[in-house]
Formats: structure tokens, C-alpha cells, sequence
């Protein structure tokens, strides 16, 4: 039986946007080499401070590759009609902004920076976590925090900082001491950090450059996001981290499974994780929830596991 006051609250700033999907899962199993195929990491110019809405909107279709054709179909406007818009030359409506953000989807922080330079109020709020009107949302994060016991999880926001994490993750980061002094605390950070998680990881080479190459996606997907692109840069400074990361790298042979095997005692502790996001969100925060389950990958880590959440209910 899991008590609300064993769900640990961290806070923190929501601000960038969660990749699209309900789960998604990150496994891993060993750290055998691949073949690999190399691809330049995106070096997209930066989103135009105080550009019109034209500038903007061409910025986004060129971030998702989208031609004006494809865009006018999926957006059911005629090509002359999107190309007076991109140039200037025509005013779009406050249904057209929305239209042509949820054709290319353009995520809710943005979609509001798209309503301001073509004239338009913000549509999408900014709501904290604690507030009132999301409490139904907060309550289901807080539930499925708890019926995950004895698993770890944590609550993300777009840059990876814990804003919350239930009382089997904080049962889990204490078998390694000395690492939550790494702050503010965040996940990859962690991973990085020399005094951090770092040095129990056994496969640390595999699942650094796991999170690695998520991190550059994620600043190709939001290429005005700076907060991103400065946490993408820091943990490239880490000590350690090769300089082909700096490019990113697809594996030609990817494994089924991505573990992280975590140093313990005597024994490995071997985990995989899946992300949840919430399916309809309408604010800014919400959508840009991240929630990781920890899940245990063998039988001997399972069982260690239970039995730290089995001692915790009697101390």
C-alpha cells in the first residue's frame, strides 16, 4: 500500500514541448557495438525573435519539410493563398494561425508565439502544476505515480528536470549516495554527471549515446527552443563525452531491448523505462509532461525491487 505522503514533490519550470504519442518505450541490453550510419547533426537558424507571421510560418515548413503545396492541401487553403501569407502580401485569420500551427504541428508554446505576430492574443495557457484548474490532471499523475509502486518514476518537464518523483525513485537514487547533489536535478543530467549516476552505470557509453541522440532530435524538433540547445551543449561539455556526438548517429542494427545496467554492491540492477505523455493536452505545461517508469528487466532486480518497498512499509 502506497501513502500520498510518500510521493516526493520537486518543483521546477515547464518549458519546451514533449515529443507526440502516449508511451514510448526506451529499452537497451548490452553494449555490443552496431554498424552505423552518421548524419549531420541539424544546424537550423534560429526562430526569428520578432519576425511576422509570414517569416515564422515559413521557419516551421522548413523545419518540417514541408512543401507549400503539401501544406495547402493538408491545411485545405490554396497554394496562392498560403504564399500571400508567407510573403506578407494577405492577413491570416485567427483560424487560419490555428489551422496552419496544428497542420505542421507546431507545439501549444509556439502556437501562441504564431498567434502574437500575426495580431492575435495567446490561445493556450500556462498553467503550474499546482494550480487549481489542472488538479484532475495532477491527481492522475499522482495515482499513476502510486500504482507503479515499488517501481521508481519520476515527472519531467521539456528539459528533463524532475518536478516530482514517487517514493520508489527516491528509495532507488538513495542506493547510490551522493548523487542527488547533483542539482537542480534532471535525468540526463544525472546519467552525465561525474557525481552523479555516471559511474555505477555499467553500460554508460550505450545509454549515454542513447540519450544523446534523443536530445538532438528533440532540438531539431524545436529549433527555437534555446533552453534545449544549451542543455544539448552542456551535456556534450561533460568529461568523457566523445566528439563524435556532437553529429548525430543512427545505429544500422539497433538492439530489441535498451537496459540500463546500474553497479550495485555486488550485483547489477538492470532497468528499461517508458515515457507517458498525456493524450489531449490543452496547456502549455501539460503538454510538455513527461512521465518515466522504471521498470526492473530480470527476475534479481525485481526482487530487489520489492524488497525495498516491502522494508519501507515497516520502518
Amino acid at each position: 500500500m502506497v501513502r500520498r505522503r510518500d510521493l516526493i514533490g520537486i518543483r521546477g519550470s515547464a518549458q519546451g514541448s514533449a515529443p507526440p504519442g502516449d508511451w514510448v518505450v526506451v529499452i537497451a541490453e548490452n553494449d555490443s557495438s552496431y554498424n552505423r550510419t552518421v548524419i549531420s547533426s541539424p544546424r537550423l537558424c534560429p526562430m526569428p525573435a520578432n519576425g511576422n507571421f509570414g517569416v515564422l510560418l515559413r521557419h516551421w515548413r522548413s523545419v518540417r519539410h514541408v512543401s507549400q503545396l503539401d501544406l495547402s492541401l493538408d491545411a485545405d487553403i490554396s497554394t496562392r493563398h498560403l504564399s500571400c501569407v508567407e510573403t506578407g502580401r494577405a492577413q491570416p485569420s485567427r483560424e487560419m494561425v490555428l489551422r496552419l500551427a496544428e497542420a505542421l504541428q507546431v507545439p501549444l508554446r509556439e502556437r501562441n508565439t504564431l498567434l502574437l505576430a500575426a495580431g492575435y492574443a495567446p490561445l493556450y495557457r500556462h498553467t503550474v502544476l499546482d494550480a487549481p484548474e489542472v488538479e484532475a490532471a495532477r491527481r492522475a499523475v499522482e495515482l499513476l505515480m502510486a500504482q507503479l509502486e515499488p517501481n521508481p518514476v519520476l515527472v519531467l518537464d521539456r528539459s528533463w528536470n524532475i518536478l516530482m518523483m514517487n517514493a520508489g525513485a527516491k528509495r532507488f537514487l538513495a542506493l547510490f549516495p551522493g548523487c542527488d547533489s547533483v542539482t537542480p536535478l534532471n535525468g540526463p543530467r544525472l546519467a552525465f554527471h561525474p557525481q552523479g549516476l555516471r559511474p555505477f552505470i555499467e553500460n554508460w557509453d550505450v545509454v549515454a549515446a542513447h540519450i544523446i541522440r534523443r536530445v538532438h532530435r528533440e532540438v531539431a524538433d524545436n529549433p527555437s527552443d534555446e533552453t534545449l540547445k544549451r542543455f544539448l551543449e552542456e551535456l556534450l561539455s561533460y568529461p568523457g563525452v566523445p566528439s563524435r556526438w556532437r553529429t548525430l548517429e543512427l545505429d544500422g542494427t539497433p538492439p530489441p531491448c535498451l537496459t540500463i545496467n546500474y553497479r550495485w554492491k555486488n550485483s547489477t540492477l538492470r532497468l528499461f523505462s517508458a515515457l507517458t505523455t498525456l493524450g489531449t493536452p490543452l496547456d502549455v505545461v501539460l503538454q510538455e509532461l513527461r512521465i518515466e517508469s522504471f521498470f526492473p528487466a530480470d527476475e534479481a532486480t525485481r526482487t530487489v525491487m520489492n524488497r525495498l518497498g516491502e522494508e519501507a512499509l515497516y520502518r
